[in-house]
């Protein structure tokens, strides 16, 4: 199973655990990340964050995303949730889990499926903070260098 979800309604990680379960009864491992919205992101306090995104083509992305973390590894199973839309500090905004046979094939392809979210999937993130001033969120140098640790 492989399931991608653009939502603004809040993801319940146990239910979503139990679902990636029940289709993965051949795996003995599952590993999971989830993010949250950081009360502080640059030297200021946040209020929220906006998130948009390009229908249909960041699902399509995250598909191919999970489809090269599947030249590499074998997984049987992958949920990507990710959340748009107004989010304020300590919601979940995202939710990656991998269900494999062995428990390197699922940190790593987790790892590497959440890397590439951050520097390919077409998210568009928006800060607003608590002293009602707002910036579009650029990509970060630190997060490209993440993923290109997968290059080797």
């Amino acid at each position: 199973m492989i399931s991608v979800s653009i939502q603004t309604e809040p993801f319940n990680s146990l239910q979503e655990e139990r679902k990636l379960q029940a289709t993965a009864s051949d795996c003995g491992a599952m590993v999971s990340f989830k993010g949250m919205v950081r009360g502080h992101d640059q030297q200021q306090p946040l209020s929220h964050l906006y998130l948009e995104h390009f229908p249909q083509v960041t699902e399509q992305e995250i598909e191919r995303i999970i489809q090269l973390a599947q030249e590499r590894w074998h997984f049987s199973s992958c949920i990507v949730i990710h959340r748009i839309g107004k989010l304020a500090v300590g919601e979940d905004i995202v939710l990656v889990m991998v269900a494999a046979k062995h428990r390197k094939e699922a940190f790593h392809a987790t790892e590497f499926i959440m890397d590439y979210l951050k520097t390919e999937a077409p998210f568009w993130k928006k800060e607003f903070f608590q002293n009602g001033t707002s910036q579009w969120v650029v990509a970060k140098e630190s997060d490209t260098k993440q993923k290109q640790q997968w290059s080797n």
